[in-house]
Protein backbone atom coordinates (compact mmCIF):
# COMPACT_ATOMS: atom_id res chain seq x y z
CA UNK A 1 0.00 0.00 0.00
CA UNK A 2 1.18 3.46 -0.93
CA UNK A 3 1.91 5.61 1.78
CA UNK A 4 0.10 9.32 2.09
CA UNK A 5 3.39 11.89 2.35
CA UNK A 6 2.21 14.98 0.92
CA UNK A 7 -0.26 16.94 0.06
CA UNK A 8 -0.99 19.30 -3.01
CA UNK A 9 -3.14 21.94 -2.59
CA UNK A 10 -4.89 24.59 -5.18
CA UNK A 11 -5.49 28.08 -4.07
CA UNK A 12 -8.15 30.06 -5.65
CA UNK A 13 -11.58 28.58 -4.40
CA UNK A 14 -9.40 26.05 -2.04
CA UNK A 15 -7.41 27.74 0.05
CA UNK A 16 -9.97 30.95 0.58
CA UNK A 17 -13.11 32.20 -1.81
CA UNK A 18 -10.88 34.43 -3.16
CA UNK A 19 -12.61 34.59 -6.61
CA UNK A 20 -15.86 36.58 -6.07
CA UNK A 21 -14.61 39.50 -3.76
CA UNK A 22 -10.97 39.59 -4.30
CA UNK A 23 -9.93 38.06 -7.73
CA UNK A 24 -12.78 39.66 -9.81
CA UNK A 25 -12.74 43.01 -8.04
CA UNK A 26 -9.38 43.61 -8.58
CA UNK A 27 -10.17 42.83 -12.35
CA UNK A 28 -12.52 45.60 -12.36
CA UNK A 29 -10.51 48.26 -10.30
CA UNK A 30 -7.94 47.49 -13.34
CA UNK A 31 -10.32 47.70 -15.72
CA UNK A 32 -10.94 51.48 -14.41
CA UNK A 33 -7.55 52.49 -14.38
CA UNK A 34 -6.92 51.93 -17.50
CA UNK A 35 -10.13 53.95 -18.42
CA UNK A 36 -12.00 50.74 -19.81
CA UNK A 37 -15.87 50.39 -19.70
CA UNK A 38 -15.30 46.73 -18.25
CA UNK A 39 -16.89 45.55 -15.42
CA UNK A 40 -17.19 41.75 -14.48
CA UNK A 41 -20.21 41.05 -12.65
CA UNK A 42 -20.41 38.21 -10.50
CA UNK A 43 -22.47 36.18 -13.15
CA UNK A 44 -20.05 37.27 -16.08
CA UNK A 45 -16.83 36.44 -13.72
CA UNK A 46 -18.15 32.77 -12.59
CA UNK A 47 -18.52 32.30 -16.79
CA UNK A 48 -15.44 33.65 -17.32
CA UNK A 49 -13.44 31.13 -14.76
CA UNK A 50 -13.94 28.37 -17.05
CA UNK A 51 -11.02 30.50 -18.49
CA UNK A 52 -7.79 29.32 -16.55
CA UNK A 53 -5.43 32.29 -15.68
CA UNK A 54 -6.02 36.03 -15.37
CA UNK A 55 -4.15 37.14 -18.63
CA UNK A 56 -6.20 34.18 -20.46
CA UNK A 57 -9.16 35.20 -19.07
CA UNK A 58 -9.13 39.12 -20.28
CA UNK A 59 -7.95 37.76 -23.60
CA UNK A 60 -11.13 35.49 -23.77
CA UNK A 61 -13.22 38.77 -22.72
CA UNK A 62 -11.20 40.45 -25.51
CA UNK A 63 -12.08 38.13 -27.72
CA UNK A 64 -15.51 38.10 -26.52
CA UNK A 65 -16.17 41.72 -27.44
CA UNK A 66 -14.63 41.11 -31.53
CA UNK A 67 -11.07 41.78 -31.20
CA UNK A 68 -9.04 39.46 -32.36
CA UNK A 69 -6.09 38.07 -29.91
CA UNK A 70 -3.51 39.51 -32.38
CA UNK A 71 -5.29 43.42 -32.42
CA UNK A 72 -3.76 46.49 -31.49
CA UNK A 73 -5.54 49.06 -28.88
CA UNK A 74 -6.86 52.71 -29.55
CA UNK A 75 -3.43 53.55 -28.27
CA UNK A 76 -1.10 51.22 -30.71
CA UNK A 77 0.14 48.83 -28.50
CA UNK A 78 0.03 45.37 -29.16
CA UNK A 79 -2.96 43.40 -27.53
CA UNK A 80 -0.56 40.82 -25.31
CA UNK A 81 1.47 44.06 -24.07
CA UNK A 82 -1.85 45.54 -23.05
CA UNK A 83 -3.41 42.65 -21.20
CA UNK A 84 0.21 41.91 -19.52
CA UNK A 85 0.01 45.81 -18.15
CA UNK A 86 -3.63 45.13 -17.48
CA UNK A 87 -3.02 42.14 -14.93
CA UNK A 88 0.39 43.37 -13.60
CA UNK A 89 -2.11 46.28 -12.50
CA UNK A 90 -5.05 43.93 -11.18
CA UNK A 91 -2.15 41.71 -9.60
CA UNK A 92 -1.23 45.04 -7.61
CA UNK A 93 -4.76 45.42 -6.68
CA UNK A 94 -5.36 41.82 -5.96
CA UNK A 95 -2.09 41.87 -2.81
CA UNK A 96 -3.75 45.31 -1.54
CA UNK A 97 -7.65 43.62 -1.09
CA UNK A 98 -5.33 40.55 0.36
CA UNK A 99 -3.23 43.11 2.81
CA UNK A 100 -6.03 44.79 3.96
CA UNK A 101 -7.85 41.63 5.31
CA UNK A 102 -10.48 41.08 2.52
CA UNK A 103 -10.23 37.78 2.39
CA UNK A 104 -9.95 34.95 5.55
CA UNK A 105 -8.81 30.99 4.62
CA UNK A 106 -11.64 28.45 4.15
CA UNK A 107 -12.53 27.06 7.62
CA UNK A 108 -10.53 23.69 8.29
CA UNK A 109 -7.84 25.04 6.18
CA UNK A 110 -5.26 26.20 8.92
CA UNK A 111 -6.43 23.38 11.04
CA UNK A 112 -5.05 21.01 8.48
CA UNK A 113 -1.74 22.72 7.02
CA UNK A 114 -1.06 23.03 11.02
CA UNK A 115 -1.72 19.41 11.86
CA UNK A 116 -0.30 17.85 7.94
CA UNK A 117 2.81 19.65 9.49
CA UNK A 118 2.89 18.13 12.88
CA UNK A 119 2.76 14.98 11.66
CA UNK A 120 5.55 15.26 8.89
CA UNK A 121 3.13 15.69 5.72
CA UNK A 122 4.86 17.89 3.15
CA UNK A 123 3.13 20.68 1.50
CA UNK A 124 2.87 22.02 -1.81
CA UNK A 125 0.88 24.40 -4.06
CA UNK A 126 -0.31 23.87 -7.43
CA UNK A 127 -1.88 27.14 -9.49
CA UNK A 128 -2.99 28.90 -11.84
CA UNK A 129 -2.31 32.23 -10.08
CA UNK A 130 0.62 34.25 -9.61
CA UNK A 131 3.30 33.60 -7.22
CA UNK A 132 3.06 37.37 -5.94
CA UNK A 133 -0.68 36.33 -5.53
CA UNK A 134 0.11 33.06 -3.43
CA UNK A 135 2.45 34.92 -1.29
CA UNK A 136 -0.09 37.68 -0.54
CA UNK A 137 -2.46 35.29 0.64
CA UNK A 138 -0.49 33.28 2.81
CA UNK A 139 1.73 36.20 4.59
CA UNK A 140 -1.53 37.83 5.33
CA UNK A 141 -3.91 34.86 6.67
CA UNK A 142 -0.80 32.21 7.87
CA UNK A 143 2.58 34.60 8.32
CA UNK A 144 5.91 34.04 7.24
CA UNK A 145 5.17 30.69 9.32
CA UNK A 146 2.75 30.10 6.41
CA UNK A 147 4.86 30.43 3.67
CA UNK A 148 7.45 28.88 5.19
CA UNK A 149 4.43 25.55 5.78
CA UNK A 150 5.12 24.98 2.26
CA UNK A 151 7.62 23.15 0.46
CA UNK A 152 6.91 24.25 -2.93
CA UNK A 153 4.70 27.02 -5.11
CA UNK A 154 4.40 25.58 -8.58
CA UNK A 155 2.59 28.27 -10.01
CA UNK A 156 0.88 28.63 -13.54
CA UNK A 157 3.36 31.20 -15.35
CA UNK A 158 6.05 28.35 -14.40
CA UNK A 159 5.24 25.87 -16.76
CA UNK A 160 4.13 25.77 -20.31
CA UNK A 161 0.00 24.87 -20.00
CA UNK A 162 -2.19 26.14 -17.15
CA UNK A 163 -4.98 23.60 -15.63
CA UNK A 164 -6.63 21.21 -16.42
CA UNK A 165 -3.47 20.79 -18.49
CA UNK A 166 -1.26 18.51 -15.40
CA UNK A 167 1.90 20.72 -16.30
CA UNK A 168 1.50 22.13 -13.15
CA UNK A 169 1.12 19.06 -10.90
CA UNK A 170 3.94 17.30 -12.68
CA UNK A 171 6.13 20.55 -11.65
CA UNK A 172 4.72 20.34 -7.65
CA UNK A 173 5.64 16.73 -8.02
CA UNK A 174 9.01 16.69 -9.52
CA UNK A 175 9.92 19.50 -6.81
CA UNK A 176 8.69 17.96 -4.14
CA UNK A 177 10.62 14.37 -5.15
CA UNK A 178 8.04 12.14 -4.91
CA UNK A 179 5.53 9.92 -7.17
CA UNK A 180 1.28 11.15 -7.95
CA UNK A 181 0.68 7.74 -5.70
CA UNK A 182 1.76 9.03 -2.22
CA UNK A 183 0.35 12.40 -2.83
CA UNK A 184 -3.01 13.80 -2.38
CA UNK A 185 -4.60 16.77 -4.17
CA UNK A 186 -7.00 19.52 -2.61
CA UNK A 187 -8.76 21.24 -5.36
CA UNK A 188 -12.52 23.05 -5.72
CA UNK A 189 -13.08 23.09 -9.42
CA UNK A 190 -12.83 20.76 -12.35
CA UNK A 191 -10.37 21.78 -14.07
CA UNK A 192 -8.47 21.59 -11.49
CA UNK A 193 -9.49 17.72 -10.73
CA UNK A 194 -8.78 16.78 -14.39
CA UNK A 195 -5.83 18.63 -14.42
CA UNK A 196 -4.54 16.37 -11.03
CA UNK A 197 -5.93 12.95 -11.88
CA UNK A 198 -4.07 13.71 -15.07
CA UNK A 199 -0.84 13.38 -13.30
CA UNK A 200 -2.30 10.24 -11.28
CA UNK A 201 -3.34 12.36 -7.86
CA UNK A 202 -5.77 10.97 -5.75
CA UNK A 203 -8.04 14.10 -5.38
CA UNK A 204 -10.13 15.96 -2.45
CA UNK A 205 -12.87 18.40 -4.25
CA UNK A 206 -13.87 21.24 -1.71
CA UNK A 207 -16.01 22.87 -4.20
CA UNK A 208 -16.77 26.55 -3.87
CA UNK A 209 -19.94 28.33 -4.76
CA UNK A 210 -18.79 28.99 -8.12
CA UNK A 211 -17.67 25.23 -8.58
CA UNK A 212 -20.00 23.48 -6.65
CA UNK A 213 -22.17 22.56 -9.80
CA UNK A 214 -19.42 21.29 -11.89
CA UNK A 215 -18.77 17.61 -12.74
CA UNK A 216 -16.38 15.53 -9.84
CA UNK A 217 -16.04 12.22 -11.55
CA UNK A 218 -12.68 10.65 -10.09
CA UNK A 219 -12.29 12.42 -7.02
CA UNK A 220 -11.76 10.53 -3.90
CA UNK A 221 -14.33 12.52 -1.99
CA UNK A 222 -16.58 16.07 -2.54
CA UNK A 223 -16.97 18.15 0.52
CA UNK A 224 -18.97 21.33 0.93
CA UNK A 225 -14.94 22.03 2.89
CA UNK A 226 -12.61 20.75 5.29
CA UNK A 227 -14.80 21.55 8.49
CA UNK A 228 -13.79 22.31 12.08
CA UNK A 229 -15.02 20.36 15.07
CA UNK A 230 -17.78 22.51 15.35
CA UNK A 231 -19.22 22.75 11.87
CA UNK A 232 -18.10 19.59 9.74
CA UNK A 233 -18.23 19.52 6.73
CA UNK A 234 -20.98 17.38 4.64
CA UNK A 235 -19.27 14.61 2.23
CA UNK A 236 -19.68 12.73 -0.17
CA UNK A 237 -17.79 9.48 -1.44
CA UNK A 238 -18.05 6.36 -3.77
CA UNK A 239 -18.77 4.58 -0.23
CA UNK A 240 -21.67 6.85 0.76
CA UNK A 241 -22.44 10.31 2.52
CA UNK A 242 -22.28 11.91 5.48
CA UNK A 243 -20.39 14.71 8.17
CA UNK A 244 -17.10 14.48 9.69
CA UNK A 245 -13.92 17.31 10.24
CA UNK A 246 -11.56 15.90 7.54
CA UNK A 247 -7.98 15.98 8.82
CA UNK A 248 -5.06 13.65 8.17
CA UNK A 249 -6.98 10.99 9.27
CA UNK A 250 -9.75 10.66 7.02
CA UNK A 251 -6.96 11.90 4.28
CA UNK A 252 -5.06 8.90 4.62
CA UNK A 253 -7.70 6.64 4.92
CA UNK A 254 -9.25 8.34 1.24
CA UNK A 255 -5.68 7.97 0.08
CA UNK A 256 -5.30 4.41 1.32
CA UNK A 257 -8.93 3.46 -0.90
CA UNK A 258 -7.23 4.94 -3.94
CA UNK A 259 -8.17 2.93 -7.21
CA UNK A 260 -11.39 1.66 -5.65
CA UNK A 261 -14.67 2.15 -6.98
CA UNK A 262 -14.30 6.46 -8.35
CA UNK A 263 -16.92 8.40 -7.16
CA UNK A 264 -19.39 9.62 -9.83
CA UNK A 265 -21.00 13.04 -9.91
Amino acid sequence: MDVLRALIFDVDGTLADTERDAHRVAFNRAFADAGLDWDWSPEVYGRLLAVAGGKERIAAWWRELGAPANASTAAGTRAEDFIARLHADKTRHYTALIDAGTVALRPGVARLISEARAQGLRLAIATTTTPANVLALLRATLGEAGVQAFDCIAAGDMVPAKKPAPDVYALALARLGLPARECLAIEDSAIGLQAARACGLPTLITFSDYTRDQDFTGALAVADGLGEPDAPATVRTAQGGGECVIDCTVLRAWHARNGATPLAN
